[in-house]
């Protein structure tokens, strides 16, 4: 896989629209992985939406299910991720291992997703750390990884389309 995008991109309408479209293609790989294939494959079926609710809930700010699902659809999937890739962990990576194969450095950068949300952000919320380690753990560490690798694809398909 190349290495198009070296430097951090201008923030602009062309990465604004990138990262609407990767994070919108890796959050549909994530919620296809983690409540369609995982729970037709036995495994437990995730549910983003409700750990979005339950840090709501903690701030006291509404969390109803359409404010959890705007979090973690909108929020999350099409603007935190995709900004923590472009802006935090990509230039860092090419900064201090910059022969880092882009496959690898995408998984990594989803395993601290699920790092962050599932054992930060879920402990924040008042639930247990990492979910207690429960069949959802896993699966959330398979559909994180997979919307990091999901969206780094995306974005070196895109860049590579200009």
């Amino acid at each position: 896989m190349t290495q198009t995008c070296t430097n951090t991109p201008p923030l602009n309408a062309d990465t604004v629209i990138a990262m609407v479209i990767a994070g919108s293609v890796a959050t549909v790989a994530f919620d296809l992985w983690g409540q369609a294939i995982s729970p037709m494959l036995g495994f437990a079926n995730l549910a983003p939406a409700g750990l979005a609710r339950s840090l709501l809930g903690t701030f006291g700010l509404p969390n109803a299910a359409w404010a959890g699902n705007l979090m973690h659809l909108f929020l999350v999937g099409l603007i935190a991720y995709p900004v923590g890739w472009l802006y935090i962990f990509r230039p860092l990576q090419q900064k201090f291992a910059p022969g880092m194969p882009m496959l690898l450095s995408s998984a990594i950068y989803g395993f601290g997703l699920w790092i962050f949300a599932i054992g930060g952000i879920s402990s924040v919320a008042g639930l247990k750390f990492f979910l207690g380690f429960t069949g959802i753990t896993w699966v959330a560490l398979v559909g994180h990884v997979l919307y990091g690798i999901v969206a780094a694809i995306t974005f070196d398909y895109l860049a590579r389309r200009r």
